[in-house]
This record gives C-alpha cells, sequence and structure tokens, in this order.
C-alpha cells in the first residue's frame, strides 16, 4: 500500500462475536452503537467528532469557502498502491485543491454491506485515518448504513469536504485563455491500470501500482508563489482526455496538446495495448493538468518537480484561439486527430 497505509492490525471489534457486519450493525441499537464508537470514533477521534452530535459545528474561517461532494466505489476495495479509505480521502482534498482551495475538514458516511469482513472495514478504516494525517485534515462528521447482502458490493463511501480559499484568483474554466500552457503533474494511466490488474488478475511482469495521492500540497505552493493560475482539473473518470475537452467546452477554446509530451510508462503502455485502452482515457488518482500564462509556465514546472521522485511535471500543449471548442492531439507519427472523450464505460468501479 505504500505510505498511504498505516494500520494497527488488532481490529476493535471482538472478531470471533462479531467476524463480518450484520445488518444489526446498521439499525441504531446496541451493535451500531459499538461499531461507531470503538470503530469510526477509534480511528477518527477528534473533538468535533466526539460532540457525536448530528452535525459538526466549526469555527468560520477567513475567506472564502469551497465544499465538494464525491463517492466512491471501487473494486476491489483494496488494490496496489492504495484502497478505498486512502483514495476517499485523497479524491476529496484533490477536488478542494482544484479550486485552489485548503482543505480544512471531511464527512465520511459508510454504506456498509451485509458479510463484509470487520478486519478488513477497519484495514479501509486506519487508511483513512493516515491519508486524513498525511492530508492536515480532520473526519469531522459522518454517517453509518448497512444493506443486505449483494446489494453493496462489499462497501460504498461518500465524502464531503470543505476548505478555505486564501486567494482572490478565480481559478475555473472561465479563466482560461488563448496562449496560456498546459502543464501536467506527472504519467497517465497508472490507476486504472493496477485496478485492472488487481481486478482481472492479469500478472504484468512489472507490478503496476496506483498514483492515488493527494496534490494540494503542490497546488498550494503555486499560490505561495503568486502564480497566476487560470484554471486546474484532477484527472479522474475520462482521464486527461475528458479533462481537457470538459474545459475546451467550457471556455470556449481550442486546446492543442503534443502525443509525444505526454508521459506514460511504458508498463502501462503495454498493458493498454494488452487491454485496447488509450492511456489518455484512463482515469488518475493523483494527477492534475495546470493552465498558467505562458510566462509562468518555467516557474511553475520548478515548483511541481521540487521533490519529486520519477513522476516529473511536464508541460503537454497549449491553448489556441477562440474556436468551436475542440482538443487537438499531434500525434507522434505527425498527423493532428481530434481527442475526444471516451464513449461508454471504460473501467467500471475504478474510482
Amino acid at each position: 500500500m505504500g505510505d498511504t497505509l498505516d494500520f494497527t492490525a488488532a481490529c476493535p471489534i471482538p472478531l470471533g462475536q462479531y467476524p463480518t457486519i450484520q445488518l444489526a450493525h446498521g439499525g441504531g441499537g446496541r451493535l451500531m452503537h459499538h461499531l461507531v464508537e470503538t470503530m469510526f470514533l477509534e480511528a477518527f477521534g477528534n473533538e468535533t467528532l466526539r460532540a457525536r452530535h448530528d452535525s459538526a459545528v466549526l469555527p468560520r474561517p477567513a475567506g472564502r469557502l469551497a465544499f465538494t461532494t464525491d463517492s466512491y466505489v471501487v473494486r476491489p476495495l483494496i488494490f496496489p498502491g492504495g484502497d478505498i479509505g486512502s483514495m476517499s480521502v485523497f479524491g476529496t482534498v484533490n477536488d478542494l485543491a482544484m479550486s485552489g482551495a485548503r482543505p480544512l475538514c471531511l464527512s465520511a458516511a459508510f454504506i456498509l454491506e451485509e458479510g463484509l469482513p470487520m478486519e478488513t472495514l477497519w484495514r479501509i478504516v486506519c487508511s483513512m485515518r493516515a491519508a486524513a494525517e498525511r492530508c492536515a485534515v480532520q473526519i469531522v462528521t459522518g454517517d453509518t448504513k448497512v444493506v443486505d447482502k449483494g446489494k453493496g458490493d462489499g462497501l460504498f463511501i461518500n465524502t464531503a469536504g470543505l476548505g478555505v480559499m486564501e486567494h482572490p484568483l478565480v481559478i475555473a474554466p472561465a479563466s482560461v485563455r488563448p496562449g496560456d500552457a498546459i502543464l501536467l503533474s506527472g504519467d497517465l494511466g497508472r490507476h486504472g491500470m493496477a485496478i485492472m490488474s488487481a481486478r482481472q488478475g492479469l500478472g504484468f511482469e512489472a507490478a503496476l501500482e496506483s498514483d492515488s495521492a493527494p496534490v494540494a500540497a503542490p497546488v498550494l505552493e503555486l499560490l505561495a508563489a503568486g502564480l497566476e493560475i487560470h484554471c486546474l482539473r484532477d484527472l479522474t473518470r475520462g482521464g486527461l482526455a475528458s479533462a481537457l475537452n470538459e474545459i475546451a467546452q467550457a471556455a470556449r477554446l481550442r486546446i492543442l496538446i503534443r502525443e509525444e509530451l505526454i508521459p506514460v510508462r511504458d508498463d502501462v503502455h503495454a498493458a493498454c495495448e494488452m487491454l485496447g485502452l488509450d492511456p489518455l482515457l484512463v482515469a488518475c488518482e493523483g494527477r492534475f493538468v495546470a493552465f498558467v500564462p505562458s510566462k509562468d509556465a518555467a516557474r511553475a514546472l520548478a515548483i511541481l518537480n521540487r521533490g519529486q521522485a520519477g513522476a516529473a511535471a511536464v508541460c503537454i500543449g497549449e491553448v489556441g484561439v477562440e474556436s468551436p471548442p475542440l482538443v487537438v492531439l499531434q500525434t507522434v507519427i505527425g498527423p493532428s486527430r481530434i481527442l475526444d472523450m471516451p464513449s461508454g464505460e471504460q473501467l467500471p468501479r475504478i474510482c
């Protein structure tokens, strides 16, 4: 799991008595109370959560607020490089970072399937705790529901996140301008291919690990350096292609990128070729694109690459003139083609 998982193996629930989740764990009685007290409060305990109230009462931060919500339905629950718990924290923090917000706190709601092993739940909860500590956020409120066996795929997690904007910028597609440089924070496709490898037992020669990671810190560094960031977008479902198409359509601009500049590891290329997938359409969980004025591109890249090992940020293209919104990819062999959004679902249940 890398450094995203540092859990205590001893589950606090008496496994001899309750080795798996029971419907009664969601029934509002003693078992539910015991699960919340010994599992979730044990892992996430903080002053706000220990109030045991129906809502978290928070101090009012100075500045504009950013608020986001997301749901996580990945299968398998634990995969090379991460799990549904750490990914739910990182994904929510990353969504806040894409508006330039400093993440403050999260909520977490668990939809548990009857029969889920208690040890699996404890491992994932501990992973969430480690991820929250890494991101310097607290989980301050939550909920637990249990559904019948066969109705929940093990575990679903819903999160919401609150962050504060400490700058005057409007970081959004509407701020993108012709001539902006497009920066990519690292290599593509590892998350989707790691999930497929684990799910299908493909056994590639080189073990593929997800790129699941928080990205708030480098974004806040860019802002602290006074860079004029126009737009940020993390590359989740639909990958780079969907993100760029969404921005092009909202900004009503043409986006030009060069295939030879886009970093994709050889093992990811090989896995994509085997499965008939385009790495530009495969989801990531720790990558983003940044649109900045061309004059700031070199300084932004230097900041993004500070302390990075093996996942260098690069400039992959620029924003063209006002036109029907298109993403144009100049291929390695020379000709250009339109890079469209994916049609249908390439990889089900990957985030």
